[in-house]
């Protein structure tokens, strides 16, 4: 007798199949599952970096700062109100007493070029009235004759030499560290002179004698200088232009 097993094969026997051994009563055998597909994954979105904004740059000593940062890391300088930080206190190390701030070291005025026939001249003044009314920080040089610089041109710069920028004003007033290295500028047109601010960081002031002005000069803008006029810039620069004597202009 033959019997077929539920996988198809031929069994000898009716009970169990001869050749795989399912049972001949059995069903057909389960199906094998295959394994479920994997879904799928989705690759990570690209992020973009962040934008890095530009360095600041310190108007006083042209360090290079962070975007946000409020003071500068090499001067002090503050970004919010044009100051520069007071200078440290000073401890005496025997007494233990807190001694006045050093004040910026004596201004030793330049030698003039000798003049050669120039007609008008700027007087460099240092000026302790002008520091008082401030109220500027540290401690104002002392005062003397002016610093008498001849008028070659028409067009004069004032501010403090820089080396690594090469500037070199013709009215040099490096001694006074509030004014900027590009201040400000006088002009000449038709007999008279005019100043006008560059965008300094402290501002010009122009006021008669005797009197302190308050209102510091537009940047940009001329502004044309009375008969005895005064320029005010920095913590204690004062700049008068006037005709050059006799004296001065035979002089070489």
């Amino acid at each position: 007798m033959t019997a077929t097993c539920p996988q198809g094969h031929s069994s000898s026997t009716d009970d169990f199949c001869d050749v795989c051994g399912t049972p001949i009563g059995a069903g057909p055998a389960p199906a094998v599952q295959s394994a479920p597909t994997p879904a799928p994954t989705t690759a990570p979105a690209v992020t973009a970096p962040p934008v890095t904004a530009s360095p600041k740059t310190c108007p006083n000593c042209q360090a290079a700062n962070a975007a946000d940062a409020l003071f500068c890391e090499d001067c002090g300088y503050d970004f919010a109100t044009g100051q520069l930080p007071p200078p440290p206190a000073q401890i005496d190390p025997i007494s233990g007493r807190v001694l006045a701030p050093p004040g910026p070291p004596p201004v030793s005025a330049p030698t003039p070029p000798p003049l050669t026939g120039v007609d008008w001249v700027a007087e460099v003044w240092v000026d302790p009235d002008w520091f008082a009314h401030q109220q500027a920080a540290g401690s104002c040089p002392t005062s003397g004759l002016p610093t008498v610089v001849p008028l070659k041109g028409t067009v004069q710069l004032i501010g403090r030499r820089s080396s690594s920028r090469n500037i070199n004003p013709e009215i040099d007033c490096s001694g006074d560290g509030a004014i900027s290295h590009r201040h400000a500028e006088l002009s000449l047109a038709g007999g008279q002179w005019s100043v006008k601010d560059l965008g300094s960081t402290n501002g010009t002031y122009v006021g008669d004698p005797g009197t302190f002005p308050d209102d510091q000069l537009p940047a940009q803008q001329r502004r044309e200088l009375a008969d005895d006029e005064r320029i005010y810039l920095g913590a204690w620069t004062r700049v008068v232009v006037r005709k050059a004597t006799d004296a001065e202009k035979a002089a070489s």
